[in-house]
């Protein structure tokens, strides 16, 4: 039997449904909290999302983010449903939502009512776009890719913006859920006293923008789509090679140097136009180009093999199968099996207490018998 996570003994009612909330609780969940998925009658919109499907029909989409949980459908628009919401949150430690603002409140799920029924309660609620002006704006997040500037930050120039293969928006905001989830039920156990934890997908998308937010912070600066070159640092782009494209990312003038020397070109390190890294973006093309005429004459798996030694951050331009392969050969255990569910493994390990793999993604409802006995009998789900 593994050891007890370190959310061991919390409890988390999940009223969120789709990409943020759901990736939040499936972290909390990994690290042992007790998470009761709650679902309406015709489930999760992302059960529905497909192809691709797994061979007994599921939506792999839902089955990535749902792992560890319980399944309970109640129909909160009837009073029975109500009820038995109730009763989950009163003896949930944390309730995570991202209703549209008002909604909770008019299925008699308000603040005042929460609060007075569980004072302890961690209350996190997601939105789009913000309870206030936004708060009638539908949050998806292609949406907020395009209005947030991260489009315009990622296509190969100014004038083709790009969505990022990934839901960034929801996956970041999902991350910054459970911090703030975790730093709540910290000053809970310190006070014994819950709070409420708000936070949008644009706000958490504008906070990912980093170096690219902070310079326009700072000075009014507006990047534009590069490709995969970096705006302030070269050479850190993709390269030719004899058989498909590396991308080398050499950020200050030692790793430059270095990867001089393994290319034979140790007279660029010296060069006036390429001594140092502002002078390496001044002449990008010219460097790109003496440093492409040398990696086009080995494969790009050849070039990795010499150039990591040496200490220049540099990969094959992989697949999502080509990356899980090398984290496999690295050791890293990528996959996890999860009583016959494929998942790819949460990235935290931890001394004492691991993350744990307890139940596959639960099928609509799947839980219902043993949630219900709970909640009407105080019977804990094990």
């Amino acid at each position: 039997m593994s050891a007890p996570g370190p959310l061991d003994g919390v409890v988390v009612a999940d009223f969120s449904r789709v990409l943020a909330g759901p990736y939040a609780t499936m972290l909390l969940a990994d690290l042992g909290a007790t998470v009761v998925k709650v679902e309406s009658p015709t489930g999760d919109d992302t059960r529905h999302w497909g192809p691709p499907w797994t061979p007994d029909g599921h939506s792999t989409y839902y089955q990535s983010i749902n792992r560890n949980k319980r399944s309970v459908v109640l129909d909160l628009s009837s009073e029975e449903g109500r009820r038995r919401g109730l009763a989950l949150v009163r003896r949930a430690d944390v309730l995570i939502e991202n209703f549209r603002t008002g909604s909770l409140e008019r299925l008699g799920f308000d603040d005042a009512t929460l609060s007075e029924l569980n004072p302890r309660l961690v209350h996190c609620s997601i939105t789009g776009f913000g309870a206030g002006a936004g708060a009638g704006v539908p949050g998806y997040d292609l949406v907020v890719q395009a209005v947030s500037g991260l489009m315009s930050l990622t296509g190969p120039d100014a004038a083709t913006p790009t969505k990022t293969g990934i839901a960034t928006a929801d996956v970041l905001t999902g991350l910054h859920a459970a911090i703030g989830i975790l730093a709540a039920l910290r000053h809970r156990d310190a006070t014994g006293v819950g709070q409420r934890v708000e936070l949008n997908l644009l706000s958490s998308m504008l906070s990912g923008l980093v170096n690219f937010g902070g310079a326009y912070a700072l000075t009014g600066d507006l990047s534009h789509g590069m490709g995969i070159r970096h705006p302030s640092i070269c050479p850190y782009e993709e390269f030719e090679t004899a058989d498909r494209l590396l991308v080398v990312a050499a950020g200050n003038d030692r790793q430059f140097r270095a990867l001089c020397g393994c290319l034979g070109l140790t007279g660029l390190a010296d060069d006036p136009r390429f001594a140092t890294n502002a002078q390496r973006v001044a002449h990008r093309g010219e460097l790109k180009a003496r440093i492409t005429a040398v990696l086009r004459t080995r494969s790009a798996d050849e070039w990795f093999a010499a150039l990591t030694p040496a200490g220049v951050p540099c990969g094959p331009l992989n697949d999502v199968g080509q990356g899980m392969a090398l984290a496999e050969q690295l050791g890293l255990e990528p996959i996890v099996d999860v009583d016959g569910s494929a998942q790819v493994a949460n990235p935290l390990r931890f001394s004492a207490t691991p993350v744990s793999y307890r139940r596959p993604p639960p099928g609509l409802g799947g839980d219902e018998e043993e949630v219900l006995a709970w909640l009407d009998h105080d019977e804990e789900p094990t």
